[in-house]
């Protein structure tokens, strides 16, 4: 493909977006206790505020490819930007704790739409060979989102009040949009198929159950309420019974076969690996900085940091290596730094210095770096045009559910060994049980190398397609 200006516009327009929706959600986590306090409500309703924008994302992401097909990608991520707007405005003047939630909720809709979508239009104006290198500032970019937004959120909170942060969305919001209306490429709609309701009733209803499980995890005990039990169980048969009524069907709403894949079945293990230590070191690195090393909870953001930047700086080395040289190298060494580093992470003892993890963490953010999005993009280059946006959309799905789970299960060990060991044991327990957990989730990470040396060639043009992807 030769070189054209206004794909940069196009990259440019969907950074916003994505960029606010990142920002808006790792904000927001700093502020529960000013939701609680303005609203005078306990901690159980105010981390809906989170769980109602995860859920609503959840369930909205299956939609996304049929709704495209239907009203054209650039129609529908349009669509999305203002729902996204509309959400944050709600929140601004909201007047109670459910007018809060309500607008999360619309705000989690807006970015079920956007965040599928956003990779689906880069690569409608990018070729394969040269995918590796923009997707790499667009994951550098989203990467460091999560790191800078809780500080954002505590300036906000520092200088102004909690509708500050809906508010800071409008403005940005409103670039996108009216930006996107001239520079995203015009998208028809393709033929129309009909929508597969069962299959969106058993998904969304598995999804939703299983978050709305999971938000309710707090302690060990509520593994026995009989409402949790009974949610996660129901969880697993709907997304059972989904599986097996999808692969059965001719349009399905989500096209499972394309696991059939290689180069897309490998590459979700790998960027599911990679999610499960992201978010579990999100859980583990407080506890280690200020519980066992004995350093400030400014120490911990600035530890995340260091992993924010040196991801987002070898992001862009990452996607460069995946346009050179195919995935399988750079997606290895990326593994191999932070399976590795992860480990590190888990023999450092109470006397350790706050540089030696910075410096582990800047390891950490580079190895993610080279494999987190350079695997997602070879696995979405592995698919045919049409079945990109389901491809994303199961990706983001798959990495949701399973890094939400990993987090109680980790949360459940701490607790579970800090039990176990006794109130007056607890001082030698805790660093024993970070540890444990740090060691379980490098090994975890170490554990799919063999999925990055199995991923195919970049001269290998393509896999054969199934016979069912063909028409879809």
């Amino acid at each position: 493909m030769s070189f054209n200006p206004a794909r940069r516009w196009v990259v440019l327009n969907v950074l916003l977006g994505t960029l606010t929706v990142s920002l808006n959600n790792s904000s927001l986590n700093p502020a529960l206790p000013a939701f609680m306090t303005a609203f005078e409500i306990g901690p159980l309703l105010a981390t809906w505020i989170v769980a109602g924008f995860m859920t609503s994302m959840g369930v909205t992401m299956p939609l996304t490819s049929f709704l495209s097909q239907r009203l054209g990608r650039k129609r529908l991520y349009l669509w999305g930007v203002a729902l996204f707007i509309g959400g944050s405005l709600m929140g601004a003047l909201a007047d109670s704790i459910a007018m809060v939630i309500a607008a999360r909720v619309v705000q989690g809709i807006a970015s079920g739409l956007m965040i599928p979508l956003s990779l689906a239009i880069i690569f409608s104006v990018y070729a394969k060979d040269e995918r590796g290198r923009v997707t790499g500032l667009w994951g550098a970019a989203v990467m460091l989102a999560p790191a800078v937004g809780p500080l954002c959120g505590s300036l906000l909170l520092e200088w102004f009040s909690w509708r500050s942060l809906f508010l800071m969305n409008v403005p940005i919001g409103l670039i996108a949009l009216l930006m996107g209306l001239g520079v995203l490429p015009d998208s028809e709609p393709t033929e129309r198929k009909p929508f597969d309701l069962t299959g969106y009733v058993l998904i969304a209803s598995g999804i939703g159950l299983l978050m709305v499980a999971i938000s309710r995890m707090h302690h060990a005990d509520t593994l026995l309420e009989p409402a949790n039990v009974g949610m996660l169980l129901a969880a697993v048969v709907c997304l059972v019974a989904f599986v097996r009524v999808e692969l059965r069907r001719e349009a399905p709403l989500l096209n499972l076969r394309i696991f059939a894949l290689r180069g897309y079945r490998l590459s979700v293990v790998i960027a599911v690996v990679q999610s499960v230590g992201m978010f579990e070191c999100l859980v583990l690195l407080p506890l280690l900085v200020q519980t066992v090393l004995g350093y400030s909870a400014v120490w911990t953001g600035l530890s995340l940091l260091c992993t924010a930047v040196f991801a987002s700086l070898f992001g862009r080395i990452g996607g460069s290596a995946l346009d050179r040289h195919g995935p399988r190298r750079v997606v290895a060494i990326g593994l191999l730094l932070t399976g590795l580093s992860t480990l590190a992470l888990g023999l450092l003892k109470s006397d350790a210095g706050i540089g030696l993890v910075f410096g582990l963490m800047m390891v950490r953010g580079a190895g993610l770096g080279l494999s987190y999005m350079p695997v997602t993009t070879a696995g979405l280059n592995a698919l045919p045009e049409p079945m990109v946006t389901q491809g994303a959309a199961m990706n983001n799905i798959s990495r949701r559910l399973v890094s939400s789970l990993a987090i109680v299960i980790a949360s459940l060990w701490l607790e579970f060994r800090l039990a176990a060991a006794g109130t007056e044991a607890q001082l030698t327990a805790t660093p024993s049980a970070i540890s444990e957990v740090f060691f379980a989730t490098g090994l975890l990470i170490l554990l799919a190398l063999p999925c990055a040396w199995r991923f195919p060639l970049s001269d290998e043009t393509a896999e054969p397609v199934p016979a069912a992807l063909e028409h879809r």
